[in-house]
């Protein structure tokens, strides 16, 4: 059941992250669009415990980088720049190396769905405790 939940608050986010551009103003002045784009909408989620298929998302927001940073990231303009600099790749963004964090395990699982330059995204990590997520040098994962 958790995991249907999980699923079902995701899509319900990827798609107003997604359609929401198409609302309002963006129908009724297609000229003023800043042409053809490849769709860049992501749902990210945090939650405690070993992995997303049994983890009750704490925290989710969107983030949208096409055609320009938006969504209820806290630092969208900043995380898309990031991914943007790594191609997309989440892996790609690494931790620093002079991070200092305690052995504990308290595991924290980061998800990410939704579309990256047209392609279906589909990613999940998980940090051995809070610390460990707060020493990669990105802002994408600070939400």
């Amino acid at each position: 059941m958790r995991n249907t939940a999980r699923w079902a608050a995701t899509l319900g986010l990827t798609a107003t992250a997604v359609c929401g551009p198409l609302t309002g103003a963006a129908l009724a002045e297609p000229a003023a669009a800043s042409g053809l784009y490849a769709p860049s909408a992501l749902v990210l989620t945090l939650g405690h415990g070993d992995s997303a298929a049994t983890v009750t998302p704490e925290r989710a927001v969107t983030l949208t980088c096409a055609p320009t940073p938006s969504g209820t990231h806290p630092a969208a303009p900043l995380a898309c720049a990031e991914l943007r600099a790594a191609g997309g790749d989440f892996d790609a963004l690494g931790a620093r190396s002079d991070a200092l964090c305690t052995k504990e395990y308290d595991p924290v699982v980061v998800t990410v769905d939704g579309v990256w330059r047209g392609k279906r995204v589909s990613y999940e990590r998980t940090f051995a405790n809070e610390c460990v997520k707060s020493s990669y040098e990105t802002s994408v994962f600070a939400f």
